[in-house]
């Protein structure tokens, strides 16, 4: 009985300490979250020059990357599965090309 009652003390004393931590992980995630970048990128933005940003709004590579980081925000599994197929699709791509270089530098030299 006694090895049982320590067990249970033991149960109680990590049950805390787990308590204690998703606490602190909670109010550690908050200060991470995606309103406090948006909020710091904003910040930084505002910092520069007007003219540079009236640039950066309309450059295309920014709102891809603006989409990219909200996926990657909101659902982290999907954005990972999705550079996955990216990155493959970018070595078939390379491999293609590489290919075409290959069979245009033969027909050069055949004419």
């Amino acid at each position: 009985m006694r090895r049982l009652s320590e067990l249970e003390a033991r149960r109680r004393e990590l049950l805390a300490q787990c308590d204690a931590q998703r606490a602190e992980l909670s109010m550690r995630l908050e200060h991470l979250g995606p309103r406090r970048w948006a909020q710091a990128l904003a910040g930084g933005a505002a910092a520069g020059a007007v003219g540079a940003l009236r640039s950066q709004r309309r450059h295309p590579l920014a709102w891809v990357v603006a989409v990219a980081a909200l996926l990657l925000l909101r659902r982290p599994r999907e954005a990972l599965s999705l550079l996955a197929r990216a990155r493959g699709a970018l070595t078939l791509v390379a491999r293609a090309t590489e290919v075409l270089g290959v069979v245009a530098a033969l027909r050069r030299k055949k004419h």
